[in-house]
């Protein structure tokens, strides 16, 4: 009995000496950074966003006006559906739907081209914020830093964001890169 309680003893020193020197060893730095609101209140995001708000009215006027054509041939072919001959009416039906298929592929081009084009912001800002938050993250002494959407983190302490920091350095890096 007396070698068992000995060894109990030393197993129960030895497992809190683990404990306490775990408690003793430095905390981990983590930070949560929120891409989301980086896009929305950087300078360059609010760049990005006019940019792709401007194209995206542009490929919408387009539309509209190809839309507005289609119509008038459509009440063309309406009004003069009864004085055509057969073959002239099937012919502009035909160039009607023609038309219309075009129209079709437009629209699909735009939406492609549109979703490229705003792609090609979201990836650049997300490039630059990767750097950023690496800088940060070094020079503050961080473990770990995690985008908040992405890693699916549902809750953090207010003390773990660093988005606004992010901000910062962005919009700083972006003011000295236009200059």
């Amino acid at each position: 009995m007396k070698i068992t309680t000995k060894i109990a003893l030393a197993t129960a020193v030895l497992f809190l000496c683990g404990i306490v020197s775990a408690f003793a060893a430095d905390k981990s730095k983590i930070g949560i950074i929120n891409f989301q609101k980086i896009l929305v209140t950087s300078s360059s995001g609010k760049i990005a966003k006019e940019e792709i708000n401007k194209k995206g009215k542009e490929m919408e006027t387009a539309l509209k006006a190809k839309g507005e054509e289609l119509e008038e041939l459509k009440k063309t072919i309406e009004r003069e559906a009864l004085v055509m001959s057969k073959e002239k009416r099937d012919e502009k039906e035909r160039e009607f739907r023609i038309k219309v298929n075009d129209f079709k592929t437009l629209q699909t081009q735009y939406r492609e081209d549109f979703k490229a084009f705003e792609a090609g912001f979201i990836k650049k800002i997300n490039k630059d914020v990767l750097v950023i938050a690496q800088t940060l993250g070094k020079e503050g002494g961080y473990t770990l830093i995690l985008e908040q959407n992405a890693a699916g983190v549902v809750y953090f302490a207010d003390a773990l964001d660093m988005t606004d920091k992010v901000i910062d350095a962005f919009n700083k890096s972006s003011a000295k890169q236009a200059k």
